[in-house]
C-alpha cells in the first residue's frame, strides 16, 4: 500500500455549507477511486504567504489515505485543477 498526504486550500469565500460539500465531494472521489482515507484534518482559515488567484487566505484541509495504485491520486489531482473551490492543492507520498 502507498501512502499520501494531500493539502488542499479551498477558497475563503465558502460558506460552512459549501465547505463540507467541496470537502464531501473529494473524499468521495478518494473512495470510489479505491483508497482508503486514513486521518482527516481541518486545520481552519489561514492568511497566504502570498496571494493565490486574488485571495488572502483560504481554509486549509489535511487528508491521509492508503491506495494500491495511482488512481485515486490522479482523478483527485485532474478534479482539483478544474474547480474553482480549490485554489492551491499539494500530494505528498509518504515512504515507508
Amino acid at each position: 500500500m502507498r501512502k499520501y498526504e494531500i493539502m488542499f486550500i479551498a477558497r475563503p469565500t465558502l460558506s460552512e455549507e459549501e465547505k463540507k460539500n467541496v470537502i464531501a465531494k473529494f473524499s468521495k472521489i478518494l473512495t470510489d477511486n479505491k483508497a482508503t482515507i486514513t486521518g482527516e484534518k481541518d486545520m481552519g482559515q489561514r492568511e497566504l504567504a502570498y496571494e493565490i488567484k486574488d485571495f488572502k487566505s483560504g481554509f486549509y484541509y489535511l487528508v491521509t489515505i492508503e491506495s494500491t495504485d495511482d488512481a485515486a491520486i490522479n482523478e483527485f489531482d485532474r478534479q482539483a485543477r478544474n474547480t474553482q473551490d480549490i485554489i492551491r492543492h499539494l500530494i505528498t507520498r509518504i515512504e515507508d
